[in-house]
């Protein structure tokens, strides 16, 4: 008599809305960050996503996570950089433009040009450049993981924090 091999284990159906999902996703505090490029045609690209983590530090890791049909994602997923600009309090109205759909979104913003290109935004609390080391599909969404050849930060910035669908800033306790 042959033992037959277990059935492989899988997730149950989702017992809750699309909705019901995403507003218990928004209840986790997060930091907000800009996401930028250059194209590979000299194209300016960046989003707001709140998506980010850290992964290793050696070596040094990040991650973040684009949905599929966004516009961008071409240049994220042919170019070899881009930068995780980490947004301070004071630049709430940056991450509401770049979360916005048809406006120039730089028009007018400072920035310096990072690692391969990728702009580094003025003013942010932190900033990674990144090398586009490896790419995941799952589900709707693209998780790029990043090898981070550069980082800085601006001292004693207050970050940006978003929770419940609202922007904050920090209160210590």
């Amino acid at each position: 008599m042959s033992a037959s091999a277990p059935a492989p284990l899988q997730a149950r159906p989702a017992a809750f809305s699309s909705r019901e999902f995403r507003t218990s996703l928004g209840m986790f505090a997060t930091g907000v960050t800009i996401i930028t490029a250059r194209g590979a045609d000299g194209q300016l690209v960046g989003l707001t996503a709140s998506s980010f983590n850290s992964v290793s530090l050696e070596p040094p890791l990040v991650l973040w996570s684009l949905a599929r049909a966004a516009a961008s994602m071409a240049v994220f997923a042919a170019g070899s950089h881009y930068a995780i600009n980490v947004l301070a309090a004071d630049q709430k109205t940056l991450a509401e433009r770049f979360a916005s759909k048809n406006v120039d979104r730089w028009a007018g913003v400072a920035f310096t040009e990072g690692v391969g290109g990728a702009p580094l935004l003025a003013g942010a609390a932190a900033t990674f450049e990144c090398f586009n080391r490896s790419r995941y599909e799952e589900g709707d969404h693209v998780i790029f993981v990043g090898q981070v050849e550069q980082c800085g930060h601006r001292e004693g910035a207050s970050p940006l924090l978003y929770h419940g669908g609202r922007f904050y800033t920090e209160h210590p306790l």
